[in-house]
């Protein structure tokens, strides 16, 4: 009897981590069917997801893509708080600017978080606080905890898909406000509206 009741629970059992495998599978990627005109870039623009981590699952030697092909999109690499919270902060610095301007704060923090001078997460480089300073205005006085705009989390996608691609700013300033002398001491690497990115 007791034997029986095993079985059963080990039948159960694999039956269970079956399905649980795959629903994992089924969370770490998605799948697309191509529509006339998309690109690779369009893809990972939509989805939050570096192109090239597109490339590296589907294996493909060019851009190119075909009308009703199933194409595999991987998970984004950050978590659907993790792009609201970036999308608030773009909302709030880049108010004002260019779509242009608002991928490339965007872009900002993701570079801060690969870089080993600042903290390793979306949140921890946003909220970082060095010498007694915010790092962002809007943490300090509450305008990151506004909702983000259709186009500031369209820019936050776009940043992530061109994730290792661009060149390397990592910091933005706009030279009409700045008391800091030492951020004007920066190597310039764009200048886009009213924000210097400097690196």
């Amino acid at each position: 009897m007791k034997l029986r009741n095993m079985k059963k629970w080990l039948v159960t059992a694999a039956a269970a981590f079956t399905f649980m495998a795959a629903q994992g599978a089924a969370e770490a990627s998605t799948v697309d069917k191509v529509q006339y005109g998309e690109s690779i870039w369009e893809l990972a623009n939509k989805y939050g997801v570096p192109v090239t981590e597109i490339k590296k699952v589907n294996n493909k030697k060019n851009d190119m893509l075909y009308i009703g092909e199933n194409l595999t999109i991987p998970t984004s690499p950050l978590t659907p708080y993790e792009k609201d919270l970036l999308a608030r902060l773009v909302n709030a610095e880049a108010k004002g600017e260019s779509y242009a301007g608002k991928v490339a704060v965007a872009t900002v923090v993701l570079n801060r978080v690969e870089s080993k001078d600042f903290p390793n997460t979306i949140k921890g480089v946003i909220y970082q606080i060095s010498n007694g300073h915010y790092a962002f205005t809007p943490v300090q006085n509450g305008a990151i905890n506004q909702p983000a705009s259709a186009e500031a989390k369209r820019a936050v996608n776009e940043a992530i898909a061109m994730k290792g691609l661009g060149n390397g700013s990592l910091f933005f300033y706009n030279p009409k406000t700045a008391k800091s002398h030492w951020i004007a001491s920066r190597t310039v690497t764009t200048v886009i509206g009213n924000h210097v990115f400097a690196k």
